[in-house]
């Protein structure tokens, strides 16, 4: 049984369109920028359109292969650029994995199964970028130039999603101020622009997480000055899980609307587990790196050096 297979049955529930719910885009100004929200049908024949976290999963119209990862969204905007360039990534040993050599405490069944994964997964590998010299490549950089990159309108019209309709269809004096609140020094303008959002990324207000080698994700913001945003933690550990179980758990973190994720892996085929969750997820990933540290050094932690 090869990846897919083996990943075929865990995706397939959580690929099914929410119920009552349509797939839509929101048009930018260039034909690659396409936001997409979830436009869902209520019973009295009216349409809510809500923020989408779960990427291309509940879209019919893309076809999936967890071993090639989800499509680019960014990477003609990262090259567009000019200010980043390819270089040869050293190749995966098995102590990135957490062994002190190949065959280091595993079973052949065990050997086999992640050499098939790694064989099957081989079109997730992308060539890694970095900054040329002297270049800064983050969104914070740009927007103290006062530039506005794709990733910024893109976070705009994820904002606003249909808030022009919304404010027309709850327009009412009453209930405005019923709902008012204290914004507790926030302040939300009624249309985000991409010019605001360069402004509060500018102050160092919000972020944008969008890192140069995770090309697929769908940029998002975060900040006191939009949506509230929700972090979901998943992980295997040294004695349960599996990479499946893994991608499977990511999935449907972003289905239920997790706008970005923790990968608290540890054990073995930490490596390899961090790859297929990266190139495999639309929202921004978080890792900690010193528990791969520590998986080298077999757990260890007074025999961490720099190398």
């Amino acid at each position: 049984m090869n990846a897919l297979d083996k990943f075929a049955p865990l995706l397939s529930l959580t690929r099914e369109p929410f119920p009552a719910s349509t797939k839509t885009a929101i048009a930018g100004s260039r034909a690659d920028l396409r936001v997409p929200v979830r436009d869902v049908a209520l019973t009295n024949g009216e349409i809510v359109s809500l923020y989408d976290t779960s990427g291309p999963y509940t879209d019919p119209a893309v076809d999936i292969d967890v071993r090639r990862g989800l499509p680019d969204v960014r990477g003609a905007w990262i090259a567009e650029r000019g200010d980043t360039e390819p270089y040869a990534g050293r190749l995966h040993r098995a102590l990135d994995d957490g062994a002190r050599h190949e065959s280091d405490a595993l079973t052949p069944q065990e050997r086999e199964r992640i050499e098939r994964l790694r064989r099957d997964a081989a079109a997730l590998q992308r060539t890694p970028r970095r900054a040329r010299a002297g270049a800064n490549v983050t969104q914070m950089h740009y927007a103290r130039r006062g530039i506005v990159t794709p990733e910024m309108e893109y976070v705009a019209l994820r904002e606003n999603g249909r808030r022009e309709w919304m404010a027309e269809y709850l327009a009412d004096e009453a209930r405005a101020r019923r709902v008012r609140g204290n914004p507790m020094g926030a302040s939300i303008p009624h249309l985000i622009t991409p010019e605001f959002v360069r402004d509060e990324v500018a102050r160092g207000r919000a972020i944008i997480p969008a890192n140069i080698n995770h090309p697929e994700v769908e940029p998002m913001a975060i900040g006191r000055n939009f949506k509230v945003k929700i972090n979901a933690n998943i992980g295997n550990s040294a004695v349960t899980s599996s990479i499946e179980e893994e991608v499977e758990k990511l999935v449907w973190a972003i289905r239920w609307g997790a706008d970005n994720v923790m990968d608290l892996s540890t054990g073995r085929n930490i490596h390899t587990t961090r790859d297929w969750i990266v190139r495999n997820s639309p929202v921004p990933i978080g890792t900690v790196p010193i528990y791969q540290a520590l998986e080298k050094v077999g757990g260890v932690a007074e025999d961490l050096t720099w190398e």
